[in-house]
C-alpha cells in the first residue's frame, strides 16, 4: 500500500533528517591530569596550558601547530636599536571576556607582574632580559631589552607570557578571564572544566560553541570512555597498548605526532649521593631506554641522550655516550664508595610514562645495586614536594615546554644543577641572532649537560591522539603543551 505524507509531516521529517546529519558544535576531550589552577602565569603544570592556551588566554605572540611563531594580541612588530627595542602594534578590537577593553596597559601589567620579585611565574627566566615595558600609546607598546635577544618573540609565545586584565588577574587561578575565542564557564573539581564560545572575539570565530575537558587519569578508564562514546577525543591518549585496536576501527582516527616532551629521570644534583658525578653516571648507564620505551610506552618514543628534541635541526645525538652498560655502572658505584649499599627515593607523578617507567627503572637500578624506593605522588604533591620543595632523590617527568634547555642555567631549578660555564654559554645564546652560531651554542650546551650526566635522558614523548573520525583540526604535533581548539570542527 502506498503511503502519502502531508506537507507538514514532510517538513517535520526533513528537519529531523537534517538535524541528524548537522555538524555538532560541542566536544568532550579527555585529559589525563587535572590542572592545579587555571592561571598559566602562576603555575608550572602543563595541564594548565592544555586547557587554557589559545582557548581562553592569548599572548602577544603564539605557537602555530607547526611550532612557528605567529601574531596573536600583537598585530605586528618592528625591531629597533640593533635588537634592543621591540615595538608591538596591538589589536584594536580585542576585549577581555568580562567586557574590558584590551590595551597597552594590560601588556605592561602582565609583563611587569611576571618579572616582579614576588612573581610566582614558573618561567621567570623568559623575562630576565627585559629592562622595561614602555607604553607609547593605548595600542602601541615597546619592550626594551638589556641585551639583544633573538628569543624574545619565541619567549612571548609561551603560556607563561599570556596577557591578563589587572582587574581579574587575582582570580585567574579559579576564574580565568582572557581575550581568547572561548571563555571560562565552569570547573567541577575532580571532574571537568567547561568553556564556551566568546561572541565578541576579535579574531575569526571558532566553530565550536562549547568544549569540555574531562579528567581521566587511568588508562583503562580512558579506553572505556572512548569506546562508550563518553569522550569525543583524547589528544594525549594515555593507553598506548590500545592504539592498534583503535586504529583499525573506522569510528576513530589515531594520529601519531611528536612533542617537545623530553622525558627524563631527574636527579637532585645538590643532594648526596647525586652531587657526585660518578653516581649520576652510574645511574645513567644502569638505564636501558629501549626496555622503558617498549615496556611503559609500547614502543612509542624516541631515545634521547640530552635535553633536546630530536626533531629540532640543532639536535645532537648523544645516546651512545649514555648507553646501557650495567658493568660500567657497578664499577662507578664502587669507585664512588657505594657498592651495593645505596638506597634512594624515586618520587613519581601520575602520568603513565612515570608510573610504568618508574617500575622498570627501579628494577634496572636494583640490578646494579641501587635500591630505589618508589613513592607515588598526586600531581599537586609532586609540584609541592619535588618541583617547589626540591625534596627528592630521583623523579621521572616529561618536560613539555618548547626548547627549554635554558633551565640548566638556573641553579635554583628543581634538579639544582649549577655550572658557571653552561650559564655563560646560555647568556651568549640569548644575545646571539646568527642561526649557525646559535646552532653551535645549542650543541655545546647539549654536550655539557650530557658530559655532566645531570639527568638520565630517556626518550622524547610521542603524541598519540585518538578522536572520533569526524573531528577535524586537532593538532597532530605538540609544539607546546596545548589543546588548541581554534580550528576544530565536526565534519558533517
Amino acid at each position: 500500500m502506498n503511503k502519502r505524507f502531508s506537507l507538514p509531516a514532510l517538513l517535520v521529517l526533513t528537519c529531523a533528517v537534517s538535524n541528524a546529519f548537522a555538524a555538532r558544535t560541542d566536544i568532550i576531550l579527555g585529559v589525563q591530569l587535572e590542572p592545579p589552577n587555571l592561571d598559566p602565569t602562576a603555575g608550572a603544570a602543563a595541564a594548565i596550558d592544555e586547557v587554557v592556551y589559545a582557548n581562553i588566554f592569548e599572548g602577544l605572540t603564539r605557537f602555530g601547530p607547526d611550532g612557528s611563531i605567529k601574531p596573536a594580541l600583537a598585530a605586528g612588530w618592528s625591531i629597533e636599536d640593533e635588537g634592543l627595542r621591540y615595538i608591538f602594534g596591538l589589536r584594536a578590537d580585542a576585549t577581555f571576556h568580562d567586557g574590558a577593553e584590551f590595551s597597552a596597559d594590560d601588556v605592561k601589567f602582565s609583563i611587569d607582574r611576571a618579572m616582579a620579585d614576588d612573581s610566582t611565574n614558573a618561567q621567570k627566566g623568559l623575562f630576565a632580559n627585559i629592562d622595561n615595558v614602555e607604553i607609547i600609546d593605548p595600542l602601541t607598546i615597546a619592550i626594551n631589552l638589556k641585551q639583544p635577544d633573538g628569543n624574545l618573540l619565541f619567549n612571548l609565545a609561551w603560556g607563561d607570557a599570556v596577557i591578563l586584565d589587572p582587574a581579574s588577574a587575582a582570580d585567574a587561578a579559579t576564574h580565568p578571564v582572557g581575550t581568547g575565542p572561548f571563555k571560562f564557564a565552569n570547573w567541577v573539581q575532580g571532574d571537568r572544566v567547561e568553556i564556551v564560545r566568546y561572541a565578541d572575539y576579535w579574531g575569526k570565530p571558532v566553530k565550536l560553541e562549547k568544549a569540555t575537558f574531562k579528567f581521566i587519569s587511568e588508562p583503562t578508564a580512558a579506553y572505556s570512555a572512548i569506546l562508550a562514546g563518553d569522550l569525543d577525543a583524547f589528544p594525549n591518549y594515555p593507553a598506548p597498548e590500545n592504539l592498534a585496536q583503535l586504529d583499525v576501527d573506522p569510528r576513530y582516527s589515531v594520529v601519531l605526532g611528536s612533542t617537545e616532551g623530553e622525558t627524563i629521570l631527574a636527579m637532585n644534583n645538590a643532594v648526596a649521593p647525586f652531587d657526585d658525578v660518578r653516581v649520576r653516571e652510574a645511574v645513567v648507564h644502569a638505564i636501558n631506554r629501549d626496555e622503558i620505551i617498549d615496556g611503559a610506552m609500547y614502543g612509542y618514543g624516541t631515545p634521547i641522550g640530552t635535553h633536546f628534541a630530536p626533531h629540532n635541526p640543532a639536535y645532537l645525538d648523544l645516546t651512545a655516550q649514555s648507553a646501557f652498560d650495567p658493568e660500567k655502572s657497578k664499577a662507578l658505584l664502587k669507585e664512588a664508595g657505594h657498592e651495593n649499599d645505596l638506597t634512594v627515593t624515586l618520587k613519581l607523578p601520575p602520568p603513565v610514562y612515570a608510573r610504568r617507567g618508574g617500575e622498570i627503572i627501579a628494577a634496572q637500578l636494583r640490578d646494579v645495586g641501587i635500591t630505589a624506593n618508589i613513592e607515588n605522588l598526586e600531581w599537586a604533591q609532586w609540584l609541592e614536594q619535588v618541583f617547589k620543595g626540591k625534596d627528592f632523590d630521583l623523579t621521572i617527568i616529561s618536560h613539555t615546554e618548547p626548547m627549554d634547555i635554558g633551565i640548566y642555567a638556573n641553579p635554583d631549578y628543581y634538579f639544582q644543577y649549577d655550572n658557571a660555564d653552561l650559564q655563560a654559554l646560555m647568556t651568549s645564546l640569548n644575545t646571539e641572532t646568527d642561526p649557525d652560531k646559535r646552532t653551535e651554542l645549542l650543541q655545546q650546551a647539549q654536550q655539557i649537560i650530557a658530559d655532566d650526566y645531570v639527568n638520565a635522558y630517556l626518550f622524547q614523548l610521542a603524541r598519540a591522539g585518538v578522536a572520533n573520525s569526524r573531528i577535524k583540526g586537532l593538532w597532530e604535533n605538540s609544539p607546546t603543551q596545548a589543546n588548541d581548539l581554534t580550528g576544530v570542527y565536526w565534519e558533517e
